[in-house]
């Protein structure tokens, strides 16, 4: 997915943040490959909300300085507002102070 403007990290390397539960998710940000992008792969078990993946993944990346960025997310059901919840803390602990 393209984004508009790439991260600078902080000293830390990765962020993890949240739980692999029912109805939550746990999402690593680490360096990405291109600056222009974040590159993300989800990995879940619910079926037929590729759609609505996508519309909170891309909605997050044109709002967030994610561009350079690799996240990988393993979701347990968690619902739209709980995947933009950590997405956002994720991204906050990966940034740390530098932003």
């Amino acid at each position: 997915m393209a984004a508009p403007r790439s991260v600078t990290a902080s000293a830390t390397t990765f962020a993890l943040c949240g739980v692999v539960g029912s109805g939550n998710l746990e999402i690593l940000v680490r360096p990405g490959d291109d600056v222009g992008v974040c590159d993300v792969t989800v990995k879940t078990s619910a079926r037929g909300f590729g759609e609505i993946w996508h519309a909170v993944l891309a909605e997050f990346a044109g709002d967030n300085p994610a561009g350079g960025t690799r996240i990988l997310i393993n979701d347990m059901g968690a619902t739209p507002a709980v995947v933009s919840l950590r997405l956002g803390q994720a991204l906050m602990e990966y940034l740390g102070d530098s932003q």
